[in-house]
């Protein structure tokens, strides 16, 4: 079976949850589209369960894109002084924005890592796919992060630049193709209002379900569409 989750956002004990709730074997395949860190309460906790899974495919979100982006930079020294005297105006102005971004969860608990564990983070993270594709249940299924915004049929997904896979939300009324579902996260369903659920619409299934805002973890099987949910814990952070 093959399964498809998004934004899990540092909610190592929904992640869990949802791991046995559908019963994840050895020759399963789990999605993991983005959006591992930040915001929630365990993001290094989350990828250090996601690189023990050899059946688990991340995909590159921009909330890694933003992590690795500054902290390839701090590795020196991960300290506030550090970010200060070190780092140039581009990189102080990167370092800003995963803060503002809920980066803060993610660089506490890295800075308490050893270097040899920091490096196999990054290392993880610099291995992530763009996009997947794959077949199940006689359907073609594209999974990125955020979407291919803005769309042109002419291109393939390797077209695209990347802000345009890991920043840009689709837009859910315009169909992509017609020989393929895509499947996104990034921008969290209840925000499109249709609840908390996975959505779906128009070739599109978006599957952020809000888990780190206090909704929901949602999973799918692409296999046969089966959708799964964990609700949110309290100790998730809204940042």
């Amino acid at each position: 079976m093959q399964y498809a989750v998004a934004d899990i956002h540092g909610c190592l004990k929904e992640l869990k949850e949802l791991l046995a709730l559908i019963d994840l074997r050895e020759e399963d395949t789990l999605y993991v589209l983005g959006d591992m860190v930040d915001r929630g309460p365990d993001p290094i906790g989350v990828l250090r369960l996601l690189m023990g899974m050899p059946n688990a495919v991340p995909l590159i979100g921009n909330h890694e894109f933003m992590m690795m982006t500054v902290l390839r930079r701090l590795l020196v020294e991960v300290t506030e002084e550090n970010a200060e005297s070190y780092l140039s105006a581009d990189d102080l102005l990167s370092y800003s924005n995963w803060m503002a971004n809920g980066g803060d969860t993610t660089i506490k608990a890295f800075r308490r890592l050893d270097r040899e564990e920091q490096a196999e983070l990054l290392d993880y993270l610099g291995d992530c796919s763009l996009f997947e594709e794959t077949e199940a249940g006689g359907r073609t299924y594209l999974m990125v992060h955020a979407g291919l915004e803005p769309f042109d049929p002419a291109k393939e997904p390797e077209d695209y630049e990347l802000s345009e896979l890991l920043f840009k939300a689709p837009d859910l009324t315009e169909p992509y193709y017609d020989d393929r579902y895509v499947v996104t996260g990034h921008r969290p369903t209840f925000t499109y209002g249709g609840g908390d659920g996975i959505l779906r619409q128009k070739g599109h299934i978006a599957i952020d379900c809000g888990c780190c805002f206090g909704h929901k973890l949602g999973c799918i099987r692409l296999d046969d569409g089966k959708e799964y949910y964990v609700n949110s814990k309290t100790d998730c952070v809204f940042g």
